[in-house]
């Protein structure tokens, strides 16, 4: 599948920062068991999972471009970033997601809206990059929404104690007056809507664009490995609620099963796009080909 697609009337980009192997299935979702890991091997290696059991997962944002405005849903996890616990995101210095963008023909000036499904540290990490000392909004055209839930309440962990995603990366774009906190049902227009996705995050939301019908649907991590899609139990280890969080993934699928949204699922392994489809008691996605 190229990184550029159609989904209705509009165009979308996939801009990956990385690809990898990076967790062991068994502590990512601690709710797996090694008989049930062993039942699916067969079919998750090697692209969903690694040789060494640990869960491949993609790192990436979507540019949608529709009714004139680009859209950047999510933004990975950025540069220069003091991120001490993950040796692979600390300081990281590539060009990946600035050349994904300059693929899409696009610069950071022309993002019109940024929409952070969530505040965890790998969404929100390019929302600045690091200039003369300073954290900035790296689209500095850009509005960037926000679940007023959500930034409350990230902003209220922060107080307790400083999250560096947070410090770097969130309250930068508040001090700068670039975002506006929504619902995590907001409509921008008759053609972008934002949809509850709760679980993960205390107010997660994902994205549907097209009017009068979902062309596509943006997952941010109410998903996060085709795993939970065949088991949708399976909490994410991090999860804020894993019981609403598996609620909300099934409805989720069941929602879109053996429908013609595509689904743009924000980790799973490339090409990451496609229709979900019935898979025994559970559901599969039939990945869109190139």
């Amino acid at each position: 599948m190229s990184l550029t697609f159609k989904a209705g009337g509009a165009t979308i980009h996939r801009i990956i920062e990385m690809e990898c192997g990076f967790t062991p299935a068994l502590e990512f979702l601690p709710g797996l068991t090694k008989d049930v890991l062993e039942a699916n091997r067969h079919w998750l290696q090697p692209a969903a999972m690694d040789a060494n059991d640990n869960l491949v997962l993609c790192f990436q944002s979507y540019v949608v471009q529709i009714g004139g405005h680009n859209i950047l849903v999510d933004t990975c996890v950025g540069n220069d970033k003091d991120r001490a616990a993950r040796p692979l995101w600390h300081h990281k210095k590539d060009t990946a997601f600035m050349d994904g963008l300059k693929r899409a023909g696009l610069t950071p000036n022309d993002i019109d809206f940024v929409m952070c499904t969530h505040l965890h540290v790998d969404h929100v990490g390019w929302n600045t990059r690091l200039e003369n000392g300073r954290w900035v909004p790296t689209f500095p055209k850009a509005r960037y929404l926000f679940s007023k839930t959500e930034l409350d309440f990230w902003l209220a962990e922060n107080a307790k104690t400083a999250l560096p995603p947070i410090v770097d990366s969130v309250i930068p774009i508040v001090e700068a007056k670039a975002y506006d906190a929504v619902t995590s049902d907001y409509q921008l227009n008759d053609l972008v809507t934002l949809l509850p996705t709760p679980g993960h995050t205390i107010d997660h939301y994902a994205v549907a664009i097209g009017k009068g019908r979902h062309d596509a649907v943006f997952t941010g991590d109410l998903i996060h490995s085709p795993l939970q899609a065949l088991h949708p139990d399976l909490a994410m280890r991090v999860d804020y609620d894993g019981k609403q969080g598996a609620a909300t993934r099934r409805a989720f699928l069941e929602k879109y099963c053996d429908t013609d949204t595509q689904c743009c699922f924000a980790h799973f392994p490339s090409p990451s796009v496609g229709y979900v489809k019935r898979w025994g008691n559970g559901f599969k996605c039939e990945y869109v080909a190139s």
